[in-house]
């Protein structure tokens, strides 16, 4: 089993956002190994307990390990300064200019094949003007063309299969996005968090892929799915892809519920709230040091 505490304090344009949430995970099988969700918050606390990692603690032989619940729990106070700019004003930034953290995300992944979208990504997006405009007129070509879909992909689907089905799940709306990203020399890079605020005719609050871009010295947030709002996204962690920020990388037969996410908004004097709304304004949450 999986619990996790979370307690948010997210600045959205300036104004205190609280939120508490809980998470719950459970499941028996061989090991897991928890991805997001163990390193999901820096500065926050984390903590394994009996066969979370599948590895046998003392006394217990490696086949009942095995079969034990594994169980994290972590809890963590977040600060969120959400940076609100001007889509307009937001330029690309040259290769020859990019932070070395971020050279990583112009190249190809497992899931982001991004050599084989350089003809399409020229044809669609080549003759736009450079910036946020661009890689937003991507996020909703990617939008438009992929149909949202439960249960119609699976963990071997690729951009490039995502391009051909037109069907799928968030993680493969956010792995199109950040292929044709990457084939424009645009670094782009895969995000999973939990989508607070999202429409509840979606269903409860859940995990959720989206991608982050960037642009100015800064990583701006785009949910090509359109299923959540940005506003609300919680991140747990970012990567080239999905194989490198998975929630759980599992091994072996495992058998797990779905999660149970409970987020509820704490208000204080002299802090307002406002639930996540859709924005016309470019958001970010990372900055890269000029240095």
């Amino acid at each position: 089993m999986l619990d996790h505490q979370l307690v948010q304090i997210a600045h959205g344009g300036h104004a205190v956002r609280r939120l508490q949430a809980q998470l719950v995970v459970g499941g028996q099988g061989h090991a897991v190994a928890a991805g997001g969700a163990q390193r999901a918050l820096e500065g926050g606390v984390a903590r394994v307990h009996g066969a979370a990692t599948g590895l046998p603690r003392a006394g217990v032989d490696a086949q009942e390990a095995a079969l034990e619940s594994a169980r994290i729990s972590y809890q963590a106070t977040v600060d969120i300064d959400q940076h609100v700019g001007n889509p307009d004003t937001i330029p690309e930034t040259p290769v020859a200019q990019l932070p070395l953290s971020a050279l990583a995300y112009i190249y190809p992944s497992r899931y982001c094949q991004s050599d084989r979208l350089a003809n399409l990504a020229m044809r669609e997006f080549g003759l736009l003007d450079k910036g946020y405009l661009r890689v937003e007129a991507v996020r909703n070509w990617v939008n438009q063309y992929v149909t949202f879909r439960g249960n119609t992909s699976n963990s071997a689907t690729s951009a490039l299969d995502t391009l051909i089905d037109r069907v799928g799940v968030c993680r493969d709306f956010a792995h199109l996005m950040i292929a044709i990203c990457r084939a424009l020399s645009i670094p782009a890079r895969f995000t999973t968090g939990i989508d607070y605020g999202a429409d509840p005719a979606l269903g409860p609050t859940d995990f959720h892929a989206y991608v982050e871009v960037f642009l100015g010295g800064r990583w701006y947030l785009f949910d090509p799915s359109g299923t959540a709002i940005p506003m609300g996204f919680i991140r747990l962690g970012t990567g080239r892809d999905a194989a490198d920020v998975s929630f759980a990388t599992i091994f072996g037969g495992v058998a797990s519920l779905p999660p149970l996410i409970a987020v509820s908004a704490i208000t204080e004097p002299g802090r307002p709230w406002e639930m996540p709304r859709h924005r016309p304004e470019a958001l970010s949450t990372d900055a890269v040091d000029a240095g």
